[in-house]
């Protein structure tokens, strides 16, 4: 028996969320007395999840599963779970896998609880911690299925290495062909910027820029930070930006380390799909703008004094540190 994780890849390359869940994954079966498994599709660098407690991969390499299809991933990661008699499945809380959460919890009967924030509090039965209401607070929540299915929210567990030996063995699913019947044509991806999926750093403006040809120093800023670039839903609707870069409760929900909110009044809905960040700071010039509620920090001026600023001080700071 062993806990089965689901470890994202792209382009062969694990993705930070693989080792985060790869990471929580080893502290549920250090409490259970097991070890972890993992499964993932066309990993090039599989052995690298030895690092954070994985002691055998099974990596399918199926022509066919060389794009993301939940109905196929999903009976893949069901069959993998059999396979190695898992009792607690661990996915993470990207788009993709909470499409799979319900589709596997279904094949598996298993007890899907989405959000969770921390190790369980007790083993048996399962309880975990989950944010709610988008995260206004937490619910300690057990599973009594057989099989149990967690998604952790991104940046909760953080990763922690723990060395272990991986064996890496190549998985065949049986495939179904209704499982095929949704087809992805193509996959349109910026290659030259870090995703807000996978950032410690966002970087967002608001209606507050003005237009957007001021954007420049949006994205130098970001540049400098590491961070990625996002907007409010006004500035994605009016065409500024790309909706991709719209965050908020109707666009891309952020749990970064740091998000840096300029010019962006703080509406609820925009509020609710930005408050897993664990620091939030506000740039704005209307000292009433009810993000400063919400914000740990918050600066009152011109975002086109504060911000190029920031910039000089953030070079200069890099430059002493170099």
């Amino acid at each position: 028996m062993s806990v089965l994780v689901y470890t994202e890849s792209e382009n062969g390359a694990f993705k930070k969320t693989a080792y985060e869940v790869a990471s929580y994954a080893k502290g549920i079966a250090d409490m259970m007395g097991t070890d972890v498994a993992a499964i993932s599709f066309h990993a090039a660098d599989a052995g690298e999840l030895g690092t954070h407690g994985v002691s055998k991969l099974h990596n399918v390499t199926d022509a066919q599963l060389d794009k993301f299809n939940a109905g196929a991933y999903a009976d893949a990661i069901a069959q993998a779970a059999k396979a190695v008699d898992a009792k607690v499945i661990v996915i993470s809380s990207s788009a993709d896998s909470k499409y799979l959460g319900s589709l596997l919890s279904v094949q598996l009967d298993a007890g899907y609880v989405s959000n969770v924030v921390a190790l369980p509090s007790s083993a048996d039965p399962l309880t975990v911690k989950r944010s709610v209401f988008t995260n206004k607070a937490f619910s300690n929540t057990q599973i009594s299925t057989d099989r149990k299915l967690i998604g952790l929210s991104k940046n909760a567990y953080g990763l922690k290495e723990n060395p272990t030996d991986c064996t890496v063995v190549d998985f065949a699913p049986s495939l179904n062909e209704d499982d095929f019947k949704v087809e992805v044509k193509s996959v349109d991806k910026a290659t030259d910027k870090v995703t807000i999926a996978d950032a410690e750093i966002v970087v967002s403006a608001g209606r507050g820029m003005k237009g957007p040809e001021n954007w420049g120093m949006i994205e130098e800023l970001a540049e400098v930070l590491g961070a990625a670039t996002a907007c409010s839903k006004p500035v994605s609707d009016m065409g500024w930006r790309p909706h991709g870069e719209h965050v908020g409760q109707t666009g891309k929900p952020v749990a970064s380390n740091l998000y840096i909110a300029i010019g962006i009044s703080g509406a609820i809905q925009h509020l609710a799909g930005v408050s897993s960040s664990k620091v939030k700071v506000v740039i704005n010039n209307d000292a009433e703008a009810p993000f400063f509620k919400a914000a740990d920090y918050g600066v009152v001026g011109d975002a086109f004094e504060v911000v190029p600023a920031l910039i000089e001080k953030l070079k200069a700071f890099k430059a002493a540190n170099a």
